[in-house]
């Protein structure tokens, strides 16, 4: 569906600064969202909200439908008197990046803490919350809470080396692991629980301020989840060694010549169809409880798929494979009505990918970052945008601006010259701000880097780069009056300022 002539800001929660080491839903999540409604933005984009594992990216999680528990905000277990200040003395001197392991190492106890507060002084009220919660979620809440209990009793180790029988999901030890294992279930529920309250609060003042949140679904799913767990039947896996047949990837191009082997199970999408796509509608339902617009990502998935057998070690030998999008799409549309998605539609797009997208009139993503290095048939140009996409300088997968400009050749930053006519004093960031806000795309979203005209070494994501991702946070009082009037004022003046609702 069209959105209105608008514009947000690209942020994950763990980027919010904090005195526990990472980005949480406490104060500055909600002094963020009063920041953007003074700036006059009407768009939060997150990336995926789920637990992470290995390697802390958040397309790879636990769980599809869970969030994360180290998004969980002490201070606010704290006022709901789960926890006590002195629970905080002697917390250390957390680094400016998120260092995952030790964030996990002090928060996971004072969650433990806040836990057993909880069993021993819960009044009714709040244990009928609870019991409700559990009640509305137990489509996904009962598996992935045993799931991650499993995991732990198991030393982390992959859901496919555990013992046969719960490894297979055999009811009799379903029942054994369930009951050996309670308190660590409650445990995982209780995080769950909190998560979602808190979370849900944070969206309801958003949306109060006038903030719409998009939140992203990963297409693909890791192996190591709840949900290939629970529902083996839905993925290609080999039934003797639970491992994956077909793994997904995309195939060699221009940047790679063995292409990019991801190695996320591919679905058995003739079963998903047979089964009347439920699990991918509760997917798209559970997800739209935490958000209200979503981002697709790898949505030419949808068209047609990169396949590579399970036992490859690069991307070379996949095939492409036809994937039920439009009937999926058309029974999700049944289900929900609208739909409030957005198309993350880079790389290799084909005419057949670019008529599912318009059929269900889902707009799709344009980078200045890939504008400015061909001809002028390029789709990034902005001379070249239809209104019904999204303009970004760049996404959590790119350099920031700053990064990217002065890491180009002279002649290559000549070219962004040229374009631009000049640059500002302002800087360069500045620049591509008011290019992407000038364009006709109805909405302009930017990451929060390069409205603070940070180098590279602010980036999010370096998709090459095994370790060292995903960790940046902004610093106490880096968004400032004069930042906030100044992002209000581009607003107004590329007609992004919507007037009909309270600023």
């Amino acid at each position: 569906m069209s959105f209105p002539r608008e514009s947000g800001i690209l942020l994950h929660p763990t980027s919010f600064p904090s005195r526990f080491g990472i980005g949480d839903l406490g104060g500055s999540a909600y002094e963020f969202i009063d920041f953007l409604a003074q700036a006059g933005q009407r768009i939060w984009q997150i990336l995926p909200l789920g637990p992470t594992g290995y390697g802390d990216s958040p397309y790879l999680a636990f769980s599809a439908m869970a969030g994360n528990p180290l998004l969980i905000s002490p201070d606010r277990l704290k006022e709901d008197g789960l926890l006590s200040e002195q629970d905080f003395e002697g917390l250390p001197e957390f680094p400016q990046k998120v260092d995952f392991g030790w964030v996990h190492h002090v928060k996971m106890p004072l969650l433990r803490k806040a836990c057993e507060a909880f069993q021993n002084q819960a009044d009714p009220d709040q244990l009928k919350a609870f019991d409700q919660f559990c009640q509305d979620k137990a489509d996904w809440l009962e598996d992935y809470a045993l799931f991650r209990a499993l995991k732990d009793a198991h030393e982390g180790a992959g859901w496919n080396t555990w013992e046969e029988s719960i490894a297979n999901r055999q009811p009799e030890a379903i029942e054994q692991w369930r009951d050996r294992l309670s308190s660590e279930v409650f445990f995982h529920k209780f995080m769950q629980f909190q998560f979602f309250r808190q979370w849900s609060a944070l969206k309801q003042h958003a949306n109060e301020k006038g903030i719409r949140i998009m939140g992203d679904v990963p297409i693909y799913v890791s192996f190591d989840s709840s949900d290939v767990w629970s529902y083996p039947q839905f993925f290609c896996l080999d039934e003797a060694t639970k491992k994956p047949t077909l793994v997904a990837g995309v195939p060699p191009d221009y940047f790679s010549t063995t292409g990019q082997l991801w190695g996320n199970p591919i679905y058995d999408w003739e079963q998903l169809q047979k089964e009347d796509f439920a699990w991918w509608i509760q997917r798209f339902k559970s997800l739209f409880d935490l958000v209200d617009l979503v981002r697709i990502d790898h949505f030419r998935a949808f068209e047609a798929y990169w396949a590579v057998p399970g036992h490859e070690t690069t991307a070379i030998n996949g095939e492409w494979v036809k994937a039920p999008g439009r009937e999926f799409f058309q029974r999700l549309r049944q289900e929900l009505g609208g739909l409030p998605i957005v198309a993350e539609d880079l790389g290799m797009i084909t005419p057949e990918v670019e008529a599912l997208r318009d059929d269900f009139d889902f707009p799709g993503m344009k980078i200045l970052h890939f504008a400015f290095d061909s001809d002028p048939g390029n789709p990034y140009l902005p001379f070249n945008y239809p209104r019904n996409c999204i303009v970004y300088t760049g996404t959590h997968d790119n350099d920031t601006t700053v990064g990217w400009f002065y890491k180009r050749s002279h002649e290559e930053q000549q070219r962004v010259i040229r374009y631009l006519g000049c640059t500002s004093q302002d800087g360069i960031h500045w620049d591509l701000i008011r290019l992407a806000f000038g364009t006709v795309a109805n909405q302009a979203i930017l990451p929060l880097q390069d409205l603070l005209g940070l180098d590279s070494d602010a980036r999010m994501n370096a998709p090459s780069q095994q370790e060292g991702n995903w960790n940046w946070r902004y610093w106490y009082g880096a968004l400032t009056p004069e930042l906030t009037g100044r992002l209000r004022y581009f607003t107004e003046l590329y007609g992004r300022l919507r007037h009909d609702e309270n600023s």
